[in-house]
């Protein structure tokens, strides 16, 4: 059996090794997702973001636990920071899942954010579908936690949790703007400590001044303990009422399309500019007042497809 055929009875090592090669973005993942994206459709995928430190992983640890309880299989994409050194991924959402770690039912994959600023790894998309042929049931996302322009998440996950903690200050300033905008459910996590009550409440005094639709109804905000194990049932339920909405996912799976085929097209536009011009000479010559970077920009774009043409013809 090929790799492809590998991924779709569950075999791990081909599983692990599928993912690699999506991270490298070549033609051979190309070919192997092509394989594999009409077996996929059946993973519920939820995403998980929110500030460094207010437990993240925890909190994932616990779900995983919960999902596995239920005897889902889960795959576990945990995107970390890039290292400076070596450029991968420093792997710190590992630690906290290690009790996982001889299950045979969940399969963790840590990504390097490779510089990329929206909270996800560029090839968390393609792994997504991996596991999705594979077989795995729920695929959990941990963005990276770069604060409140993390928003990708929302694009690539079925349901996206934003998670907070009380005692950070301004409790409102963690999660406005684009982040407040993305959530699904909100999570209170610490919520053990004092004031978590208050941050509750100032989530849902937000939410009161937001538009919603018969559609979208308004996020609920539960409180949890990730340390100690208290409010993931209600969690894990809340998940579950969500993902059961049929009209829900076949929206979100639509701009999970969108999303990919963009991304895919911005690539590919610009390998191939790579391959007629030398990216520093036009640089170059913007800088020197030469051109100017619309003219420039247009100028590689026409070269790119009038080289498309004479290779049609």
């Amino acid at each position: 059996m090929d790799i492809a055929d590998r991924v779709l009875h569950g075999d791990a090592q081909a599983i692990a090794r599928a993912i690699t090669l999506a991270e490298q973005q070549g033609a051979e993942a190309r070919g192997l997702i092509a394989r594999l994206h009409e077996h996929t459709g059946n993973a519920k995928i939820v995403g998980l973001t929110g500030a460094p430190g207010v437990g993240k992983s925890t909190l994932l640890s616990q779900l995983v636990k919960a999902w596995r309880f239920e005897s889902s299989k889960v795959g576990v994409i945990a995107v970390d920071p890039t290292s400076p050194f070596t450029g991968g991924a420093i792997l710190g959402d590992r630690i906290r899942l290690q009790e996982h770690a001889s299950d045979a039912g969940v399969f963790v994959r840590s990504m390097a954010t490779r510089g990329y600023l929206g909270g996800l790894a560029p090839a968390v998309q393609d792994a997504v579908v991996v596991f999705d042929a594979a077989g795995i049931d729920i695929v959990a996302i941990e963005t990276v936690g770069v604060g409140q322009a993390e928003v990708d998440v929302s694009r690539t996950a079925d349901a996206c949790v934003v998670i907070t903690v009380p005692g950070t200050g301004d409790d409102v300033q963690a999660i406005k703007a684009g982040v407040m905008e993305i959530a699904d459910i909100f999570v209170v996590n610490k919520s053990d400590r004092d004031g978590a009550d208050r941050a509750a409440g100032q989530i849902e005094a937000m939410l009161t001044l937001r538009s919603t639709d018969d559609d979208t109804p308004r996020p609920p905000v539960i409180k949890v303990s990730a340390s100690l194990g208290h409010g993931i049932d209600g969690l894990v339920a809340g998940l579950k009422e969500l993902l059961a909405r049929d009209k829900f996912r076949t929206n979100r799976a639509r701009i999970r399309a969108q999303a990919r085929l963009e991304a895919v097209l911005r690539r590919e536009v610009s390998l191939e500019i790579e391959k007629i011009a030398s990216l520093d000479e036009v640089v170059d010559r913007i800088a020197a007042l030469e051109v100017d970077p619309y003219t420039a920009a247009y100028d590689m774009l026409n070269k790119v497809l009038r080289g498309r043409r004479g290779n049609e013809s």
